[in-house]
């Protein structure tokens, strides 16, 4: 009788451990499934045969829990309609041991806070079992920042399952993409003030020729090269673009490549005030290509910060500018812009004229820690970047978000959790409750990733900015962020185009 939702009020008497073929048994209240709770199922398959869930009921949850949360059978329902989740048991008498005591599960698998935290609600399942010589293991699940979901479905079949799961969540949230939209168009336009590393990305699109008969070294010829601005500078283009009065403070050299990166963002109407240094020359990204693939990537930059006579000139620049924006977009690639000065000054700033703050800082290649953005409005980054962050390499997902909210006291926090999406966190006002939901990536085999961070970063600041929640901003970001990575080299998204891409998906 495999996929059943029972209530153990209903079996406690006889208990159904008869039912079962080497019973594996999971815990947790599951609000909200997301990736990491995939991994989770995936590493206990592996200590059995049935794959049990024990959920807790509504009745053992806190009354603010209680409140927000999604009702238990809908929790349940949720569970079961995974095709990895044998059987579902709601806790609604009794707790964890009493489940126990009903299926003797030959192992109990549970995520590695249980380990201290909360670790009253299972010490006593977890005697139980050892004492039954069955097995007690504290893994939520391998960390991977890869998908293998083309290996089992076409790409067509993919994407529309996505966009199936993508409105059932706009459905579970009561909102309409077209009316979202419809705000940003209408709103008056939000004021942004974006701080960062300016980078120049150039792609060289090469033909191989093949090996060369002096060392094993990959041959190509250049065909055509193309310039694109980057870092913080096409977070300042996306924001202008989809609709708000964007002002631009960066740090670069003074070159050809900086004036490439001025003349482009004033052609997209951003107020840039480029402050050079001729001692740390703009950074550039070379990129080689052959078709859409990517050879390798050579970069030009000096990781060190800035002089105190440069950062002495940021400062004033963003105090002039703070009584004339709604809110300030820091994009750090770890480059040496965002010290700790600047960081302080960004708080005291934002304190002084209530101005939300939105964070990014992307280490892929640099060493950052995205903990240094305290007090944010919003903190954008990956997964990897959070466990740097805390150290953290075994927690799951949801552990490492509430530890990185906790740590930092962000108001929203995005994990970015590359081809499987991202996760958005809000934390409720005047009471503990975070909302959260995960979002597919919408775009399954996508031309170039490169911008996908920066293009999500842009369009939730700026959704925020104009009074969209957390959820709503989220959602229409998602199909920013897949328009933007059906093209090569990052171009911003305008919201023509979003509204068009929207009405296609429709």
């Amino acid at each position: 009788m495999s996929g059943r939702i029972y209530r153990l009020g209903e079996i406690l008497p006889e208990g159904i451990s008869h039912l079962f073929d080497s019973p594996i048994l999971c815990f947790g209240h599951f609000n909200a499934i997301h990736p990491g709770h995939i991994r989770y199922f995936h590493t206990a398959r592996q200590y059995g045969n049935d794959l049990i869930v024990g959920l807790e009921g509504s009745a053992q949850l806190s009354d603010a829990e209680r409140i927000e949360m999604y009702s238990e059978t809908e929790r349940a329902e949720a569970l079961l309609s995974l095709d990895i989740v044998d059987y579902v048991v709601i806790l609604d008498t009794g707790g964890l041991s009493d489940l126990v005591d009903c299926i003797k599960p030959k192992a109990l698998v549970l995520g590695k806070e249980f380990e201290e935290k909360r670790y009253e609600k299972v010490a006593e399942a977890v005697e139980q079992i050892e004492h039954a010589g069955g097995v007690v293991v504290y893994n939520a699940g391998d960390t991977q920042y890869a998908t293998t979901d083309l290996l089992h479905a076409s790409q067509h079949q993919l994407e529309k399952d996505r966009w199936s799961q993508f409105q059932s969540i706009l459905g579970n949230w009561d909102i309409d993409l077209s009316s979202v939209l419809r705000k940003l168009k209408e709103s008056k336009p939000a004021r942004i003030l974006v701080l960062g590393d300016t980078i120049l990305d150039q792609y060289v699109a090469c033909d191989p020729i093949g090996m060369s008969n002096e060392a094993p070294v990959v041959v190509v010829k250049e065909l055509e090269t193309r310039n694109f601005i980057g870092g913080a500078a096409i977070v300042a283009a996306h924001v202008s673009e989809l609709g708000a009065h964007c002002k631009f403070i960066p740090v670069a050299g003074d070159d050809e490549e900086s004036d490439l990166v001025d003349k482009d963002l004033a052609d997209l109407s951003v107020v840039t005030h480029i402050l050079r240094d001729s001692s740390r020359p703009t950074t550039k990204k070379i990129r080689y290509m052959v078709e859409n693939q990517k050879l390798f990537r050579v970069s030009r930059l000096r990781e060190r910060s800035l002089s105190k006579a440069i950062e002495t000139l940021v400062v004033e620049k963003i105090e002039e500018y703070a009584p004339l924006v709604d809110g300030i977009v820091v994009c750090d690639f770890v480059y040496g812009l965002v010290t700790p000065t600047i960081v302080e000054t960004l708080r005291e700033i934002s304190k002084k004229y209530q101005l939300p703050l939105f964070g990014d800082l992307q280490c892929s290649s640099q060493i950052g820690n995205i903990g240094k953005f305290k007090n944010f409005h919003l903190l954008c980054p990956t997964e990897r970047e959070a466990r740097i962050a805390l150290r953290n390499q075994d927690d799951g997902v949801e552990t490492i978000a509430n530890l990185l909210m906790e740590e930092t006291q962000a108001s929203n926090l995005i994990i970015k959790l590359g081809a499987d999406g991202f996760i958005a966190y809000g934390r409720k006002q005047n009471n503990e409750f975070i909302d959260r939901q995960h979002f597919p990536a919408l775009i399954v085999n996508p031309l170039d990733v490169a911008g996908a961070g920066d293009s999500l970063m842009a369009g939730v600041s700026v959704a925020l900015t104009q009074g969209l929640t957390l959820i709503e901003a989220s959602a229409i970001s998602s199909c920013i962020a897949a328009l933007a990575v059906q093209t090569v080299g990052n171009l911003p998204v305008k919201l023509e185009d979003l509204s068009n891409f929207i009405q296609r998906q429709e």
